[in-house]
């Protein structure tokens, strides 16, 4: 093997996009989402990592910048790999962080420009409301905040990691115990 050049290297590595969402809860367990102005379909808010910006730290500004409120990002949750798809040309890695429970929407102030509603949802109804590829990560978060660790998915879909060093690939309906 011949050595590389480090900008020739990197040059040729794959590169990808990030994302970051917060995974809110009410009391009762009701799952935090938000409807954006551009999509037609509802979100947990959050958005894309800017360069040079840590996930966590994506978190917490999109939610300053769409909900007017400050929260405490806390564990990772779930992070889900996704293939290039559509007019997406890259990957997308999705890290969704726990962001605790809220009492009520009070206080909350969204962005006109990026949200025109927000609302907690029952989880059937929540996953019902978001997209098939992101629909799974309502119960692999709770299922994660109650494991205290977090869940890997690639494309939505669940991946078992056995200690065997065996992948294997599991259907969503593992993420419901």
């Amino acid at each position: 093997m011949t050595w590389t050049e480090p900008a020739t290297w990197y040059a040729n590595l794959a590169s990808f996009y990030a994302a970051a969402a917060a995974f809110i809860t009410d009391p009762a367990g009701n799952v935090l989402l938000v409807k954006p102005t551009y999509r037609d379909h509802w979100a947990f808010p959050g958005g894309y990592v800017d360069e040079g910006e840590y996930p966590h730290e994506a978190c917490a500004r999109e939610i300053r910048e769409e909900l007017g409120v400050s929260v405490v990002v806390g564990d990772l949750l779930i992070v889900d790999w996704a293939p290039p798809a559509g007019q997406r040309p890259r990957a997308i890695i999705s890290f969704t962080f726990d962001c605790g429970s809220r009492a009520s929407l009070d206080g909350l102030s969204l962005s006109a420009q990026e949200l025109e509603d927000i609302a907690f949802f029952p989880l059937q109804e929540a996953e019902q409301r978001l997209p098939d590829n992101a629909a799974t990560r309502v119960r692999a978060a709770m299922r994660a905040r109650g494991r205290l660790g977090p869940v890997y998915l690639a494309g939505g879909s669940g991946i078992l990691l056995p200690s065997t060093g065996t992948t294997r690939k599991a259907g969503p309906t593992t993420l419901n115990a």
